[in-house]
């Protein structure tokens, strides 16, 4: 018997959440580096994980796991991952280790600590940090429809207690109100998820009855529900397939988050603390997008294909509406939440666009936009502390007096407007290439989320960082090597991707293959016009060869 790999991954994290959570009170600082040792193990074992896989091998899933767990219900503790499992889950292992060291001290008890003044209890912070990594592992390795759906709603809870328990201390308006308002913020994150998330828990149950019906015994196995499609023992009527595909799909926009079920997440980000709106937007948010390429697409192939065209318009709202509320953003926090909006919206829109480039940028901006968000959302926390406050107009000549911090601020903002050179350039090419070549209107009103994109950022840069010095941020520290240690990987991580994104594509494009295999969809081939070709004739005839072997 093989070592069970994926499931070390998960159980890794879990077991340091637990014993996080098991020291006693006084053992702050002892709690802070266990749960970055095993973090760190974690992400140990999940590179192991993407040596081990093979982007050439045969078959959808690698590394798999497989045991009976309630047998009566067709329930199975099934595991596997693809190229795009084995992304996700590096970006997610990588980028824990970050968000404990930045919040090394936003679960620290205060200063001033009385009866109506709550103490912050550093064990708990930490444990809850590492048992959503776990559950998010899960969630990317699980190729049981139940096991997936477990763990996808089982996330919610310590992410609530994150937001709701361990709120941003910038508010500058009182710790009732401010305590207030976190848990406005948690309760809305909780309702919008449990709603979508009971939805989907219907349309589980739908889909087990189905296979029950059609192939004796009831089934939530992925792999061999699409083997049974293809096979022509599954057949799901269309009706009842397209209500099914909505099931799903109505969770996975809630979480990630698509227009107009957003609304939840500007105040969930807004008042969490740094590290933590780190975990929502480059973690647990991805968690939804990554699941509408494994399970509604391969699913419901046809309910897939019937919906594209009003998902599509949905994605590029969310593009042009989360850049447009982002340029007129005072808080910092909420104008990078407004920020992942849109470019959840351009993940969407390359998902759907059902080509080759599109769906490989899409995967790519899942894991470009974690890095990227993370770093300047976690540098943007850094200012943020060193002021007390969120408010855009509260800064002012940053770059004089702290120029380490207002670099590394500028570096995260301009990988935010996809940059050229910067690892979300390629990512969001490839999803506009991909979305134009089989529907080119929408691809060009796209391109409208990069001109705004590139306002919000200068900006916030210029309005923050540029200009006299204030007062309130002339003896404003640079950045400690605490906060370098957490900067300066993904800085490199950004430039790197940026102009060697290779690694990532190889490893993601058979993966992509496969969902469009799945649901038979291929790329448009392009067209030539033979009379604009000098010579006409067999020179048009050879060039339209050319570009069809390109297609291929």
């Amino acid at each position: 018997m093989s070592f069970p790999l994926l499931t070390a991954v998960a159980v890794v994290p879990a077991l340091g959440a637990i014993a996080t959570a098991a020291l006693p009170a006084a053992k702050r600082t002892a709690a802070k580096w266990l749960a970055l040792l095993f973090s760190l193990g974690t992400f140990a074992l999940a590179l192991v994980v993407a040596f081990r896989f093979d982007p050439g091998a045969k078959g959808p899933f690698q590394l798999t796991e497989s045991h009976a767990w309630i047998s009566d219900f067709g329930v199975r503790y099934e595991l596997g991952v693809d190229g795009i499992a084995v992304a996700l889950i590096a970006l997610t292992t990588l980028l824990i280790p970050f968000i404990i060291l930045a919040g090394w001290h936003d679960a620290d008890p205060l200063e001033e600590a009385t009866p109506n003044r709550r103490w912050r209890p550093t064990q708990g912070f930490f444990a809850l940090v590492l048992a959503v990594e776990a559950m998010v592992v899960l969630s990317f390795e699980a190729t049981d429809v139940f096991l997936f759906y477990l763990f996808f709603e089982a996330m919610l809870i310590p992410m609530y207690f994150l937001i709701g328990g361990f709120g941003d201390r910038a508010g500058g308006d009182g710790e009732a109100r401010s305590a207030n308002r976190r848990s406005s913020a948690a309760v809305k994150f909780l309702l919008y998820n449990l709603l979508g998330g009971l939805i989907m828990l219907a349309a589980v149950i739908g889909l087990y009855a189905v296979t029950a019906d059609q192939l004796g015994t009831g089934t939530f196995s992925l792999q061999q529900i699409v083997e049974a499609r293809a096979a022509g023992k599954l057949d799901i009527a269309t009706g009842t397939e397209r209500l099914l595909f909505l099931g799903f799909f109505f969770a996975f926009a809630v979480k990630a988050p698509l227009w107009p079920l957003h609304t939840w997440l500007p105040g969930a980000m807004g008042e969490s603390t740094s590290p933590v709106a780190v975990l929502i937007t480059a973690v647990v948010d991805k968690v939804g997008t990554f699941a509408m390429l494994r399970f509604c697409l391969q699913l419901f192939p046809e309910a897939s294909s019937w919906a594209t065209p009003v998902i599509l318009v949905l994605a590029l709202i969310s593009v042009l509406y989360g850049a447009l509320l982002a340029v007129a953003q005072q808080d910092i926090k909420r104008l990078i939440a407004y920020a992942s909006i849109s470019h959840f919206g351009f993940i969407i829109l390359g998902i759907f666009a059902m080509t080759s480039q599109g769906q490989s940028g899409a995967t790519l901006y899942m894991v470009n936009h974690g890095i990227s968000t993370a770093a300047l959302m976690l540098v943007a926390g850094f200012l943020i502390s060193r002021r007390g406050s969120r408010l855009i107009a509260d800064y002012g000549g940053v770059q004089k007096v702290a120029p380490v911090l207002a670099g590394t601020f500028l570096i995260g903002g301009l990988a935010t407007l996809s940059l050229p050179g910067l690892a979300p350039f390629v990512s969001e090419f490839l999803v506009l290439v991909g979305t134009f070549s089989r529907y080119p209107v929408i691809g060009i009103i796209a391109t409208l989320g990069i001109v705004l994109a590139a306002l919000y950022v200068l900006v916030l840069y210029q309005r923050t960082m540029t200009g006299p010095v204030k007062p309130e941020v002339r003896s404003m520290p640079d950045l400690r090597v605490r906060e370098l240690v957490v900067v300066a990987p993904l800085v490199v991580l950004l430039l790197f991707l940026g102009v060697y994104p290779k690694p990532l594509t190889d490893l993601v494009n058979p993966a992509v293959d496969h969902t469009l295999s799945v649901v038979d969809k291929k790329d448009p081939k392009p067209t030539v016009q033979v009379d604009a070709v000098p010579g006409g004739g067999r020179a048009g005839q050879a060039v339209q060869d050319q570009d069809r072997e390109a297609a291929k």
